[in-house]
């Protein structure tokens, strides 16, 4: 077996992404790990695609938390300690449809996935107590790490890099331009 690995420029960028994500956080005492996923997702190849994805990934987590915090009180209305039963069934059935139907409406179909995940998690693993603020946390530290590594992407394009490489070659190598 040939194993060939490759540290690339889009490697790093999505490295230092998360990094940086996770250094706020610490700076801040919070938790950086939605931050740091929401970094890594929205990392693309070039800005258009770091836009595609850090957009899909933060409207999905939009889309799928609104949808999830209104649901989850809607099914407390009926079950005030939000133990589970059969209708929470007929509620994830209903949100899915409703996230696929908004994320067509606003053109982001690919936002269903991470806001289906944002939905199942606020529908079967939130408590009654912190659903809101879990809810809007999640959209926030998304929100946050897609526009760090949008930022990266930005200020790190393939073009400017790779000048900076061969720059530095040149100049360890002694040739000239």
């Amino acid at each position: 077996m040939d194993l060939h690995l490759h540290v690339g420029q889009r490697n790093i960028k999505t490295a230092l992404a998360a990094t940086i994500c996770a250094l706020l956080y610490f700076l801040v005492d919070r938790n950086p790990t939605f931050a740091c996923i929401g970094a890594i997702f929205g990392m693309g190849s070039d800005m258009s695609t770091s836009r595609l994805h850090g957009g899909n990934r933060f409207f999905g987590t939009l889309f799928g938390g609104l949808l999830g915090m209104a649901l989850f009180r809607l099914y407390i209305i009926f079950y005030p300690d939000g133990s589970k039963h059969f209708l929470m069934l007929l509620f994830l059935f209903v949100g899915v449809v409703i996230l696929i139907l908004v994320s067509q409406q606003f053109r982001w179909p690919g936002a269903v996935q991470p806001g289906g995940v944002v939905l199942c998690i606020i529908l079967f693993n939130t408590p009654v107590d912190t659903y809101i603020s879990y809810s809007l946390a999640r959209i926030v530290d998304t929100g946050i790490g897609v526009i760090v590594a949008i930022l990266v992407n930005w200020l790190l394009p393939r073009e400017r890099v790779v000048h900076f490489l061969e720059k530095l070659h040149r100049k360890q190598t002694g040739t000239k331009d």
